[in-house]
């Protein structure tokens, strides 16, 4: 799937919890900062998407907390825990030029500079010193984004990677 078009789902954290006795839950945000999964509204959770509106939310702590509608008390509440949160592709803001989102990368091919098929981006995956491709092709390898050092170019019109990359590694 086009990780570019707006019906495309992203996974931007997961109701870890719930807070208080009134159907809040604690939310699990992988956006930076965290408090920015409050921008989005409605959330598609769980794998049968349901949408659900956001009513309110706050930073509470070192986490982030918020209402759903429908969601009223305790026991609602605990039945969303563990369900990831998805928003639409569209409901994200353009990113600036270039910058692009983690699933916009999903699918594409990757090359080495000499033209040496590695495979498709699978993923990636958030290490700390940098964030690492994971391509699939005839095996898993893990690639380091770091520009200019490995990643030399992303052309989205091509669909394609090149890196500067030892096939054999």
């Amino acid at each position: 799937m086009d990780g570019n078009s707006a019906q495309t789902m992203v996974v931007l954290g997961r109701i870890s919890g719930v807070f208080g006795v009134r159907g809040w839950v604690k939310v699990y945000s992988e956006t930076d900062p965290r408090e920015n999964i409050l921008r989005y509204s409605p959330w598609y959770l769980g794998k049968d998407g349901a949408a659900h509106k956001l009513i309110e939310g706050r930073p509470q702590g070192k986490t982030v907390v918020a209402q759903l509608d429908g969601c009223e008390d305790r026991d609602r509440a605990a039945a969303l825990v563990g369900q990831q949160i998805a928003v639409r592709r569209g409901q994200l803001p353009p990113p600036s030029p270039g910058e692009f989102y983690w699933i916009d990368l999903e699918g594409l091919r990757v090359e080495t500079l000499d033209g040496v098929a590695l495979g498709q981006v699978s993923h990636l995956l958030a290490t700390g010193a940098n964030d690492v491709l994971v391509v699939r092709g005839e095996r898993e390898r893990l690639l380091p984004f770091v520009w200019d050092d490995v990643i030399k170019l992303v052309d989205f019109d091509e669909r394609l990677i090149s890196v500067d990359w030892d096939p054999d590694f």
